[in-house]
């Protein structure tokens, strides 16, 4: 899954680009940009994929990307069939690091939000709890214009800055430069492993999808994306299953096996060992929150 280069467009009399998605998947493919992303979910459920991080999103999540970090998002098919609203379901901002001039951000007044920045790199999800303020600072840029714009989208950086703890989305070993000649291969071994995680994925099977003896692709896929492939298998796996889950349309042990899982034991230690709780702690914890 080669991630396209996606080439955002602004306005002459605008330094950053603002959209409202009334319509899911508008661009659900594997992409990246030159611009940081700040997406804000109103509605809709879904999957998220950043660099190596797969994760359910849900209604008030908030996610910053640094620039050239390949991701996309999928709308799940059964929300979209129950839906009926039009109202927008993302507000979506596209902005560079020099939106404001090529020195303002060194100013030693906005450090934090320099420092912040650099660590949106690797993705980050904004606590829950700090949703709503940040919503409503991010409605106001896409109904505003001029420079209470501008403003807006400074004050929503520094408020995320001030921000603690961070939560990173895409692991610290994720290298996805979108000028390595061998991007094509790890997406296309990504792109596999998504089509094909709920059956058994044989070593010899995935290697020659990369053109690699087994012993290659290990040491290759730990390489780039700081993880071994068993464990990045586990991780997609998981992250169905933490769907499903919270769906809640079938019992656990049909989880179990409709993640890919052949094992109820092993399903069981994989999902708390990516998680922290058993899927029954994580379903109740959700639907609590």
């Amino acid at each position: 899954m080669k991630p396209k280069q996606l080439k955002i467009t602004n306005n002459a009399n605008e330094s950053f680009h603002v959209r409202r998605d009334a319509v899911p998947n508008i661009n659900n493919r594997w992409h990246y940009h030159e611009e940081l992303e700040l997406v804000c979910f109103h509605q809709g459920t879904g999957t998220q994929f950043v660099g190596d991080h797969i994760q359910k999103f849900n209604p008030g999540d908030i996610i910053l990307l640094g620039k050239e970090l390949p991701h996309y998002w999928q709308f799940d098919d059964d929300w979209i069939a129950r839906s009926a609203s039009s109202s927008p379901l993302a507000t979506v901002i596209h902005f560079r690091e020099s939106f404001i001039g090529e020195r303002f951000l060194h100013l030693p007044e906005l450090k934090p939000i320099r420092e912040m920045l650099e660590k949106a790199k690797r993705g980050v999800l904004i606590p829950a709890l700090a949703t709503s303020e940040l919503s409503q600072l991010i409605i106001e840029i896409a109904e505003s214009s001029g420079l209470r714009r501008i403003t807006r989208l400074l004050e929503c950086l520094y408020l995320i800055a001030e921000l603690k703890p961070v939560f990173f989305l895409s692991s610290i070993g994720f290298n996805c430069e979108v000028g390595d000649k061998s991007i094509g291969r790890i997406s296309d071994i990504y792109d596999y492993t998504l089509s094909n995680f709920k059956r058994k994925i044989q070593l010899e099977e995935i290697a020659s999808v990369a053109d690699l003896a087994p012993p290659s692709f290990c040491r290759y896929f730990k390489m780039h994306s700081g993880k071994t492939f068993s464990r990045f298998l586990t991780d997609v796996r998981v992250g169905y299953a933490c769907k499903l889950v919270l769906e809640n349309r079938m019992d656990i042990k049909q989880v179990c096996y409709e993640s890919g899982f052949n094992n109820f034991t092993s399903f069981h230690r994989s999902f708390k060992l990516v998680t922290g709780k058993t899927p029954k702690e994580y379903q109740i914890s959700h639907h609590l929150r």
